[in-house]
């Protein structure tokens, strides 16, 4: 009797129906909520211990929460330059933040979620901070959205601080108000702190509405919340809500902001039908003290290649698609949303080159697969400043920015930091050390062999000014 061919065809329908448990019979919405300077540990299902953001537990509890997520780099254009392109940012050309009337942005020869989705025919919206440049040539709109409704940059970046005290900083008295801006004209401009505190509602509001308009088509819905970047604001219904000052009420009217994305799409019938991403651009910014977040014991935060700026929470749910209840502790990273994105929705990947990789594997239930093996950290105009393998980071020589040794500022004025550190080469095993305090480099040669070939071959590619390399494969920024 010949087993091989019904063994062979049972195989074939196995692989078909593993292949095809990710995508149901409608292309499925994306809804992909991005936070700003939200850290590591600002959770409570990643471990924050005084308030409850109970609505993203629910939702990590019915999805994957990854532990080792990663943002592209520590910082603002930059990581929201990669979210957008799954592109390491310096390929790009982009560093840094970008101050108003900066003149440069992501250029229109890259192709972006919303650009891939809208070929599809999904309805694209975007409703909160841009920051990849400010001119009307790089807005929105002209990157794939439909609609746009928030700021082009960050929200300290005005000259008003709070109850009309200056910012720390020259360069606060240097722009004008905040814009709001609607698809590609300023509607008005924030004036006061209180209009900042509505933001998180206005994003939700529209959001909202966007989900009601396109419940009966394909959409991608991209909500990149100003808060909790400094200056924090809440809305008057969640001020001294959770009793343990300005940022857990700010975390749970984030919470809250959440929880009404996930009502709508239950109440329009499209949950099923709907993945829910959700993420951070990097870590907080902790030498603000009681207005930042925690990186959750992680070493550093905002603008440091440590793990405090880097690593982020991230969270995938998608009722009956992705696996419920699940931890996943393989390296992945914010560029490798894109592919995934594209992979789930059948689109063409960009012409141009990425670095992110699909996690369509992890999203299927396998937590032993390995879709990205290296991760380079760059910070800077194109510093290359360490390399990850696995549980292996190796921290390359370089002078950056350290919080350690500084006592925190404290309601919204910062304390001081230095950007003159500077750091030795040093290898930890982030499996045993999450800290990075150990320097284990002379106990694995190996390791450290393997990561410094690794980040030769990252130089060649990407370049690095510290070892004065150009990088064969970046890209020009955008320009007026």
């Amino acid at each position: 009797m010949n087993f091989k061919k019904p063994l062979y065809f049972l195989a074939a329908l196995l692989f078909i129906q593993g292949a095809s448990s990710l995508k149901p019979a409608d292309s499925p919405n994306i809804v992909l909520i991005f936070m700003d300077d939200m850290g590591y540990g600002d959770l409570s299902c990643y471990g924050a211990s005084t308030y409850r953001t109970e609505n993203i537990d629910r939702m990590a509890a019915e999805g994957i929460r990854f532990t080792n997520f990663l943002s592209a780099q520590a910082v603002c254009s930059a990581s929201r330059a990669a979210l957008m392109t799954g592109c390491y940012p310096n390929r790009l050309n982009i560093h840094g933040a970008y101050f108003p009337g900066a003149g440069v942005g992501l250029n229109p020869d890259e192709t972006t979620i919303a650009e891939l989705l809208k070929e599809k025919g999904y309805a694209t919206g975007i409703f909160g901070k841009w920051h990849l440049g400010d001119d009307k040539k790089f807005l929105p709109l002209q990157h794939g959205f439909d609609e746009y409704v928030g700021i082009p940059y960050s929200n300290d970046m005005w000259p008003i601080w709070y109850d009309g005290k200056r910012g720390i900083g020259t360069f606060k008295e240097k722009w004008p108000d905040l814009p709001l801006v609607v698809d590609n004209e300023v509607s008005r401009y924030l004036t006061t702190l209180e209009e900042q505190a509505e933001l998180t509602t206005l994003y939700t509001e529209k959001a909202v509405s966007f989900i009601k308009k396109n419940s009966k088509k394909p959409f991608f819905l991209y909500l990149p919340h100003t808060m909790p970047h400094v200056p924090i604001a809440v809305s008057d219904k969640f001020k001294d809500k959770s009793g343990e000052g300005l940022y857990a009420d700010l975390m749970l009217e984030i919470d809250w902001s959440v929880g009404e994305i996930m009502k709508t799409l239950k109440e329009q019938g499209i949950d099923e039908n709907t993945m829910i991403i959700f993420t951070s651009d990097n870590g907080p910014w902790i030498n603000y003290g009681n207005h930042a977040g925690s990186t959750g014991g992680l070493r550093e935060g905002k603008g440091v290649s440590y793990e405090g700026g880097h690593r982020v929470p991230g969270i995938v749910r998608w009722k009956g698609k992705v696996p419920a209840g699940v931890v996943c502790n393989q390296l992945t990273s914010t560029i490798d949303l894109l592919p995934t994105i594209a992979s789930i929705c059948g689109t063409s990947l960009p012409k141009n080159k990425i670095d992110g990789v699909s996690l369509m594997p992890i999203l299927n239930g396998d937590m032993t697969a390995k879709p990205r093996e290296f991760f380079a950290y760059y910070y800077r105009r194109n510093n290359l400043e360490a390399v990850r393998k696995d549980q292996w980071k190796l921290v390359l020589p370089h002078t950056g920015r350290t919080y350690k040794g500084f006592l925190p500022g404290n309601d919204g004025f910062p304390g001081p930091n230095t950007e003159q550190h500077e750091e030795p080469m040093a290898l930890y095993d982030l499996r045993r050390d999450p800290g990075e305090e150990y320097d284990v480099q002379r106990l694995y040669p190996e390791v450290v062999k393997e990561l410094e070939a690794y980040a030769e071959t990252i130089r060649e590619e990407l370049g690095d000014e510290i070892t004065n390399r150009e990088g064969s494969g970046r890209r020009p920024i955008g320009r007026i």
